[in-house]
């Protein structure tokens, strides 16, 4: 790691653009500080993968944390979504939210799609820009070529490539640099810690910025991708956008001291840290859903005959915590008179909130499950 070289900046005339190094080859991970950091991420990392196995119907609780990160990702770019209002439906979104909202949507349809076609593509930049077509369908980046790399220079910071910030490699050098990259993360002779090569991928990749848009909400949902790929994970339950958008000063600091002074120790050290502390919340708002689902289970146990129906409401809030007395009524088939009473049973537990207002279409929230993703 100590022999690193980045790149080197190449004339394009009117500009430079920076040249990475190539990445697939042999490594030697010599930095005993780095080392220990590495023992610890993997170590929390297990701990939170272990809730996979021995939380029932786990499954339920995995949309708030993709809704989470989806937010927190394109939050870094600049959308003013909540994740409250991500997991609205797009009639309760106001009009001049609903770009941001459709952006978040967008994200969180990449990740569930790229799960599931992991069976069939392997981690590689075909999948990479087949979830990059999903990611940019029908938004404000729709002209920029989704699903394809960019055949133009782009630029990171600035009103233009003059004044910018950072200028990633020309387009011309793009197939080279990301079949090096396929290759690097995909050959099994090059020996390295799986948490080492995703940080050293993702760090790659933002410098390549293989696409006129969307380059940062990519590089940061192929993370737990990679994780899930090799089986560190079973289900995408880490997130980093949490820590990289809480820290996102010393995010883009780390990424530049690589290119700028060859210090890749300070990035890998930037991202376990990051993988630990990220793993910690996961495991305690995994500990905080389990107390409140045994909690709400002991206070539904009051509610005689309606009991039963109360959990099947309860459990599909678990997975999205709005609803409406329609809602109600297709979950338990009961009828709307009959729903708006259990929902005011439920009110007067304090499981359901209203929060629309109105006196009609009320919307109710499980205030107390949502808030857990947003501590």
């Amino acid at each position: 790691m100590k022999q690193f070289r980045s790149g080197n900046y190449q004339d394009q005339g009117y500009h430079k653009s920076f040249q990475p190094s190539m990445i697939s080859r042999n490594w030697i991970l010599d930095d005993m500080n780095i080392i220990q950091l590495l023992s610890r991420a993997d170590r929390e990392l297990g701990r939170l993968d272990m809730y996979s196995e021995y939380i029932p119907n786990i499954d339920l609780y995995i949309r708030l944390h993709v809704a989470k990160e989806a937010t927190l990702s394109s939050k870094i770019e600049g959308t003013q979504t909540k994740m409250e209002d991500a997991l609205l439906d797009e009639a309760n979104i106001p009009l001049d939210k609903r770009d941001d909202w459709e952006e978040v949507q967008n994200y969180i349809l990449a990740m569930e799609w790229s799960i599931k076609e992991l069976k069939k593509i392997p981690f590689s930049s075909r999948l990479i820009c087949e979830a990059h077509e999903r990611l940019m369908q029908g938004v404000r980046g729709e002209r920029k070529y989704p699903g394809s790399f960019r055949e133009s220079q782009n630029w990171i910071g600035g009103s233009s490539i003059n004044n910018a910030t950072f200028v990633p490699p020309n387009f011309t050098s793009l197939n080279e640099l990301m079949s090096d990259l396929d290759n690097f993360i995909n050959n099994e002779n090059i020996i390295l810690p799986d948490l080492i090569k995703i940080a050293l991928y993702h760090y790659q990749f933002e410098t390549i910025h293989p696409f006129l848009d969307g380059n940062g909400r990519i590089g940061r949902l192929l993370i737990p991708l990679y994780l899930i790929n090799r089986g560190i994970l079973k289900k995408p339950v880490l997130y980093l956008s949490d820590f990289f958008e809480k820290n996102r000063a010393l995010y883009y600091d780390n990424l530049t001291l690589v290119r700028e002074n060859n210090d890749l120790s300070r990035w890998l050290r930037f991202f376990l840290e990051g993988i630990i502390e990220t793993s910690k919340k996961g495991i305690n708002t995994f500990d905080n859903i389990l107390k409140l689902k045994k909690n709400t289970e002991a206070i539904i146990q009051d509610m005689g005959t309606r009991t039963g129906r109360a959990q099947k409401v309860i459990n599909s809030l678990y997975e999205h915590p709005y609803v409406k007395a329609e809602d109600v009524r297709n979950i338990t088939n009961l009828s709307l008179p009959a729903s708006y009473t259990l929902i005011t049973e439920l009110e007067k537990l304090d499981i359901l909130f209203e929060i629309s207002g109105g006196k009609r279409n009320r919307l109710y929230v499980f205030k107390n499950y949502l808030q857990l993703f947003s501590e």
